[in-house]
């Protein structure tokens, strides 16, 4: 990325370009990332195409205004980071379904970021998660406006990410390449076991809690827990990816058929 790109990316997300790539920054740019790039999965049903490549990743989050799934959502924070001078790693990990049994490899992408004040886990791309990093090398209870988080080590080398008790997903500690990712993109855009071919979601992150579009029903999550729930209309919803997400569309994004039940995700609503 080059400077107006970063430039762009920043305005994106209302954040200003950090006077050093430090913990606190990257603490305000994670934060500022989740409340204005959403997470979704619309261009599965749109009949778009993934392309897990900067351009096209930054075309569509920057340009288009849009957001993605994890594998866009982290693998665009990445490159803004790059560019702000950060240490990355991008780190493939296994979302932990219904039943507590991992997914697939290469099932979600999260990020290392190494700072002077040691590695952190940013993640702006598993939608209900932690608001902030999390310490990389912590093993104790970290607590966040998203949960209380802790990351736990397996007896392969792993690491359990666990939120309020309940683990979200596995971490392998050896770095990848963005090219690794594009299997698991191309099962979790495809696959009838896919969560994100099951059904419609956009949410994001709001200084009062959460807004989530599932299909036609928005659902407004205030802080305390508060949940209030509404179906928008067929001939207003356009207008409502519009007003909470930002989100132009020409057409309504449906999920064609009902795919048989499969995994699942608990994070990632």
């Amino acid at each position: 990325m080059d400077t107006a790109a970063t430039d762009a990316y920043l305005e994106r997300i209302g954040a200003d370009r950090p006077a050093s790539p430090d913990a606190d920054a990257l603490r305000a740019l994670h934060l500022s990332h989740l409340r204005t790039v959403p997470f979704e999965n619309l261009s599965i049903h749109l009949g778009e195409e993934i392309v897990l490549a900067e351009q096209p990743v930054l075309d569509k989050i920057v340009g288009a205004r849009r957001g993605g799934f994890c594998y866009e959502l982290n693998g665009a924070f990445a490159m803004l980071l790059g560019a702000l001078g950060y240490e990355v790693e991008l780190m493939a990990a296994r979302v932990f379904g219904a039943e507590g049994k991992v997914g697939i490899p290469y099932d979600h992408l999260a990020l290392r970021v190494q700072t002077s004040d040691g590695p952190w886990l940013a993640d702006v791309g598993f939608g209900r998660h932690s608001h902030f990093p999390l310490r990389w090398e912590s093993r104790a209870e970290q607590a966040d406006p998203g949960g209380v988080f802790r990351i736990e080590e397996t007896a392969e080398g792993d690491l359990d990410v666990v939120r309020d008790g309940s683990p979200q997903y596995r971490i392998e500690q050896r770095p990848r390449v963005y090219a690794d990712f594009e299997v698991g993109c191309w099962w979790n855009r495809t696959s009838p076991a896919s969560h994100f071919t099951q059904s419609l979601v956009c949410s994001r992150l709001t200084e009062t809690g959460r807004i989530t579009l599932s299909g036609r029903t928005l659902v407004t999550t205030a802080v305390d827990g508060a949940r209030e729930e509404r179906t928008v209309a067929a001939d207003e919803i356009l207008a409502a990816y519009r007003e909470h997400f930002g989100i132009v569309l020409d057409r309504e994004p449906v999920v064609s058929e009902v795919p048989p039940p499969g995994t699942g995700a608990q994070g990632r609503s």
